[in-house]
């Protein structure tokens, strides 16, 4: 069952009956922070994001607190494995307000000091126009991720996409493969040692060779987490106005595959854990031996120390319970989906006023809850789904539910199976949508 805004009176006694009680058994929920604001919109993008914005930076985080301490009240005091600040651009942000939102939830939540707290950044963030400054001051400074690194930040995700120009123009980034590189440098500067970077793959037009050099140039880099995603053209997208118009073809799939497993290819080859879809962490030894680097390597052995592979990401994909703060963010707890109003004008004077940002809230029952976790899990590539877990959280063997779908699905060459885990072969995860929804209950 799903309430909507057309009813709101309705939806929020509902929410407010709901939402009294305790997320999760473990009484542990993650955190994330929806940022909407950018410069523009790039070309792919159909985020809830807003430009021009800036005289509501204030208004909203001061909303966002109070959204945060009305959940509290509501749920009690959680504990919180990770915070992620996403967006938009978090780094648009002035400190001081990152300050406020991140003190929020301290406040109100039980966060520990070594929790992973990841800010989503862009190379060209944090001035007014990139376009009216030089490069140099246009880039995210040392200086600016230092304060980050005071107030507990400790993870970076680096929108980079691409290191060719005209592919970066094509996705309207704003920013050149020199500013990624310099924001990048800054930010070891600065200490960090848990940096992603974001990469797009299977653009318009977009030779194998670009998407080897990218790959090369950014492994040069060493990062410690690289997240790889394939160009969906989505509607309300430039991108989709341009393919309509026939300015640039649709990507090819087998073209888009052959990308994905050069990736796979040259990733693990640089020491890389393929640990997820479409993401990729060091390795406790990484066998980057020989390869050119661009930045500082005095981050290697830190690196090796602790796991860097994504703890909130691995949140979702576990199926576990997260709040989500903001216009346009989502929730998941205690057998329920909410989501917020998007606007962050709307959002503002809802919270103002005493009212829900939520304007939907939808049901979870059990079909839904497991086809999720078995849809969410194997985008896992070692860890699968764990029959375990699944037997532990729902009373039930996994093959009982879908013992005659897991034996097509074998059959097929598309997942494999042993004792424990079930996960998607090589081929599987090319075809994984086909796959995921195989599990997924289907309406009659």
């Amino acid at each position: 069952m799903t309430t909507t805004s057309s009813s709101v009176t309705e939806k929020e006694k509902t929410l407010r009956a709901t939402s009294n009680q305790q997320p999760a058994a473990s009484n542990q929920v993650a955190v994330y922070i929806h940022i909407p604001f950018c410069h523009h919109r790039c070309s792919y993008c159909d985020f809830n994001i807003y430009a021009g914005l800036k005289s509501l930076y204030a208004p909203y985080i001061e909303a966002i607190a109070e959204e945060i301490a009305v959940t509290a009240a509501r749920v009690g005091r959680v504990r919180v494995p990770s915070i992620y600040l996403g967006g938009g651009t978090p780094s648009l942000l002035p400190i001081e307000l990152i300050s406020s939102l991140l003190s929020a939830v301290r406040t109100f939540c039980d966060v520990a000091a070594d929790v992973e707290v990841t800010l989503e950044v862009n190379p060209t963030a944090n001035v007014r126009s990139p376009t009216t400054v030089s490069r140099q001051e246009a880039v995210v400074s040392a200086q600016y991720f230092g304060q980050l690194r005071s107030l507990g930040v400790n993870r970076l995700s680096l929108g980079v996409q691409s290191s060719h120009e005209d592919e970066l123009q094509l996705l309207r980034r704003g920013h050149s493969f020199q500013d990624a590189v310099t924001t990048y440098e800054s930010a070891r500067q600065a200490g960090f040692d848990n940096v992603n970077v974001d990469l797009i793959y299977g653009l318009p037009n977009q030779p194998l060779a670009n998407w080897r050099t990218t790959l090369e140039r950014v492994i040069a880099l060493r990062p410690d987490h690289i997240s790889a995603y394939s160009l969906q053209i989505e509607p309300r997208t430039a991108m989709l106005r341009w393919v309509q118009a026939g300015r640039v073809p649709e990507p090819e799939e087998d073209v888009v595959a052959t990308m994905y497993e050069l990736a796979q290819e040259m990733l693990e080859q640089a020491g890389f854990e393929h640990y997820e879809i479409s993401n990729w962490a060091r390795c406790a030894e990484p066998a980057l031996a020989g390869l050119p680097s661009q930045a500082s390597n005095s981050f290697d052995e830190q690196a090796r120390s602790h796991d860097l592979r994504s703890t909130h990401n691995l949140v979702y994909w576990r199926n576990a319970p997260y709040f989500g703060f903001g216009c346009g963010a989502h929730s998941s707890f205690a057998g329920r989906r909410y989501s917020n109003v998007l606007h962050p004008r709307e959002y503002i004077e809802r919270i103002r006023q005493g009212g829900e940002a939520v304007v939907e809230v939808e049901q979870i029952d059990r079909a839904l809850e497991m086809g999720e976790t078995l849809m969410l899990g194997l985008r896992l590539i070692e860890e699968g789904v764990a029959r375990a877990r699944f037997r532990d959280r729902f009373g039930v063997e996994l093959d009982e539910v879908y013992g005659a779908t897991l034996a097509r699905l074998i059959e097929q060459g598309l997942l494999e199976s042993d004792a424990e885990h079930i996960c998607l072969t090589v081929r599987g995860r090319l075809l994984g949508n086909h796959v995921f929804g195989e599990f997924l209950p289907h309406e009659a």
